[in-house]
């Protein structure tokens, strides 16, 4: 996805188990925004900095919709752990991560192994990418603030 791109319909499962559809949000903008493992430091950092500024978001007319690969039980305990305010949508099935080209093969100590790029799509009220955050950007204890101040 690049930006332009007008991103899909249903965005997934969250960890209530309901449908994520982009329909649901029209009007609003969206900070979707995925990371790599759910009560990891810069994870947990990133989405406290976002729950922290969630009003400010709010104000500023957007909603946080967080996606990783882990499972709806992973993603409740860490919601509840950190008392998140807005949903995680569990790709177990890769489909949303390999749809935004956010999935590939990562290098960490000399090892290879496949895994997310922490990156953060804007999307305006119509759907459409306005904005993409890479993974060399994002500063995971500010990135409300990066967000916030474009």
């Amino acid at each position: 996805m690049n930006v332009g791109d007008k991103a899909p319909e249903i965005l997934g499962i969250n960890e209530k188990g309901e449908e994520i559809r982009l329909s649901a949000y029209r009007g609003h903008k969206i900070v979707l925004y995925f990371y790599p493992k759910d009560n990891t430091s810069g994870c947990t950092a990133e989405a406290c900095s976002l729950r922290d500024n969630y009003a400010e978001l709010r104000k500023a007319g957007y909603e946080v919709i967080g996606v990783s690969v882990d499972d709806a039980k992973s993603h409740l305990k860490f919601i509840d752990k950190y008392q998140l305010p807005f949903p995680l949508i569990a790709d177990t099935d890769k489909k949303l991560v390999e749809a935004f080209g956010v999935w590939g093969e990562k290098k960490m100590y000399g090892r290879s192994y496949m895994g997310t790029f922490r990156t953060t799509f804007l999307i305006n009220e119509e759907g459409v990418i306005e904005r993409i955050i890479p993974p060399k950007e994002i500063k995971t204890k500010e990135h409300a603030s990066q967000i916030l101040n474009q």
